[in-house]
């Protein structure tokens, strides 16, 4: 039987070479699944090295920004400046009524104050907008945020706080915010004349009204109301309406039109003209006139001798004009009237001031905001919720940065709970304010 297998063996070779074929062919195979396999092994912790890298790379970078965004979280800061653009539109309410009806009494509280970022969000110093703004707005929706130079540094890093900032007021409140600054121009500027914007500085105002061109008070507020506008601003502290009838005062001997107060009615009210043609809402200050005074109202007690009579003929002019003009907002100074008064009450905190002459008498029916409240003239006679319920009761809509605010929050909402305050005296101003923001 083996001799029979050899011999069939020796007489069919082409029948053992075709068995040999298929399992070259398989081997073949095999070798090139392995050699596919490796490859693809190799390939796979290529990628996984590059996706190490890629993230070590992300991890330092936000490590960057976190320095960049003080008080933020990492990952908010880290975003594109080009998402706090969406979702702008927000659900702003279709008329001040319906606002009213839907905000609670903290709500309308907390639209009387305008504070500093510093004040609102806890941080030494607020130069961007993230995770802690927006923790903050939704905590704290205040009427509004002023911001100083330190806030400044750069177009495109005001642009993208200002843009972000905004964007948490919409879509936490439905609300706008107003984002001010103090740009008068010449001698107060928080962005002229800086390197860093390009923006050249202006002649002092008290050049400008020596000229005796109104037209140049106008192009200042122009080109002010431009680049306000374009950064992301709605609101400006100026024009000075003081005028200055005491040649010894220093402090806005620079910033004033002149000496006349029809003079300085002309001139202010076209800043005020050039300003809001950009949506720039201007501050008429400071009522009842600081040009009259010698000391200077930041420090302590300021005070005009002028009696109501002179302060008619000059000093309220230009308030009168510019209420007339339609500024969106009077600036009440912490400056005592005795002649006037009868004591040493600053008009922010007079009723006689505030409700009986500028609402009253001179017929101002904007908004009227006092000057800040942490200035000496305040914080030597009253504490912070003091002087916020006094303001109130004056007559004043806004409370411009309290030295406490949560001091001086929780002061007007105790102040409305035990009936020193009514609901409708918070209404009213309330109203004010949406009016302007709605507009």
């Amino acid at each position: 039987m083996e001799e029979r297998q050899r011999g069939q063996s020796r007489r069919n070779p082409k029948s053992r070479r075709r068995q040999r074929g298929p399992a070259a062919g398989w081997l073949v195979l095999l070798l090139v699944a392995a050699a596919a396999a490796a490859v693809s092994v190799f390939f796979l912790r290529h990628l996984k090295v590059q996706e190490e890298e890629r993230a070590k790379t992300r991890d330092s970078s936000e490590a960057v920004v976190t320095e960049y965004f003080p008080g933020d979280d990492r990952n908010e800061a880290a975003k594109d400046s080009a998402a706090s653009e969406e979702n702008l539109e927000g659900k702003m309410p279709m008329t001040v009524e319906e606002a009213l009806q839907e905000m609670t009494l903290r709500e309308k509280v907390l639209q009387l104050f305008m504070v500093t970022p510093e004040a609102l969000t806890g941080v030494d110093e607020v130069y961007a907008a993230g995770a802690k703004t927006e923790e903050s707005i939704r905590e704290y929706p205040v009427g509004g945020i002023v911001y100083f130079k330190q806030n400044l540094r750069s177009p495109d890093q005001v642009k993208d706080m200002l843009t972000r900032t905004q964007k948490y007021f919409r879509d936490n409140t439905g609300i706008e915010a107003f984002l001010a600054v103090d740009e008068e121009g010449g001698q107060v500027s928080r962005i002229s004349g800086r390197e860093e914007f390009g923006i050249a500085s202006f002649p002092d105002m008290s050049e400008i009204g020596a000229s005796g061109e109104p037209q140049k008070a106008y192009e200042v507020g122009d080109k002010i109301g431009t680049y306000l506008a374009d950064l992301g601003f709605n609101m400006d502290f100026a024009p000075v309406a003081d005028v200055l009838t005491n040649p010894e005062n220093t402090v806005v001997a620079r910033r004033s039109f002149g000496t006349d107060g029809a003079v300085t009615a002309a001139f202010s009210n076209e800043v005020v003209k050039g300003l809001q043609a950009h949506g720039i809402s201007a501050v008429l200050k400071h009522f009842p006139g600081h040009g009259g005074t010698t000391a200077d109202s930041h420090d302590g007690y300021a005070a005009t001798e002028r009696t109501l009579e002179e302060l008619m003929a000059e000093d309220f002019v230009p308030f009168l004009e510019g209420g007339r003009a339609g500024a969106r907002f009077i600036m009440s100074g912490h400056i005592a009237a005795p002649a006037v008064t009868g004591d040493n009450t600053p008009a922010s905190m007079s009723p006689k001031m505030i409700t009986e002459i500028l609402r009253g008498t001179l017929g101002y029916d904007g908004i009227i905001i006092t000057d800040a409240l942490n200035m000496g003239a305040v914080t030597s006679s009253y504490s912070s919720a003091d002087a916020a319920v006094r303001a109130l009761q004056a007559g004043n809509d806004m409370l411009l940065m309290p030295e406490k605010f949560q001091e001086a929050y929780q002061g007007v909402l105790t102040a409305v709970e035990n009936g020193t305050l009514s609901e409708e005296r918070i209404n009213q101003s309330v109203e004010r304010i949406l009016k302007v923001k709605f507009h």
